[in-house]
């Protein structure tokens, strides 16, 4: 990829970055080399072909990391893509904690990457799970049964609001805990918000 390729906003990240500069760097220069748009999305820069998300380059406080949109559809010989949690149902990263092992790793990213761009070619889609595949928890259906127009309110949300609503509630271990995330949601609810609405 030329200079006149990279995105300005990419160079301005770079410049400001202060934890993985280096590792952003040389992960930027193997992402060229695979003939990628390159962009800048969701505060990060991305790689897209013909329109399409294909990775991103994230950082977090332990480590760096190199994301396939559709992480899910690539075959992984060498066990590296990692699923961030188990609720994330399309993308996968692989992992850094320095430049020396993204260096060594080149090779094999760059087969990853051109394998991510045969995902798009062929047109390929992640099949999500259905709304209906998540298992409400008993204490949110209590409280449907107690206040109907909750549950009126609860099906009209759109189905990511109602996923997000879903995995927090469960995600508490105790029913104790469950219940008074519910009890503390119902407002918002009834109020047609989504978990992080204001």
């Amino acid at each position: 990829m030329t200079n006149s390729n990279k995105n300005p906003k990419v160079d301005a990240f770079l410049n400001e970055a202060k934890q993985w500069k280096e590792e952003y760097k040389k992960l930027r220069n193997i992402v060229q080399d695979c003939d990628l748009t390159e962009e800048f999305k969701w505060k990060h820069p991305c790689y897209t072909f013909e329109g399409k998300n294909v990775v991103l380059i994230h950082g977090f406080k332990d480590y760096c990391a190199l994301l396939f949109h559709k992480g899910a559809l690539l075959k992984d010989p060498h066990g590296i893509l990692i699923q961030q949690t188990e609720n994330v149902q399309a993308a996968r990263q692989i992992r850094f904690t320095n430049a020396q092992e993204i260096a060594e790793l080149e090779a094999i990213l760059k087969d990853y990457i051109c394998q991510a761009v045969e995902v798009e070619k062929a047109g390929l889609e992640i099949e999500f799970k259905k709304e209906t595949d998540y298992i409400i928890p008993e204490e949110l259906h209590n409280k449907f049964n107690a206040i109907p127009a909750l549950k009126t309110a609860f099906e009209a949300l759109t189905p990511g609001r109602q996923r997000a609503y879903i995995l927090y509630f469960s995600q508490a271990k105790q029913a104790k805990t469950r219940e008074s995330r519910v009890e503390k949601y119902v407002k918002h609810i009834l109020d047609g918000k989504g978990l992080n609405d204001k």
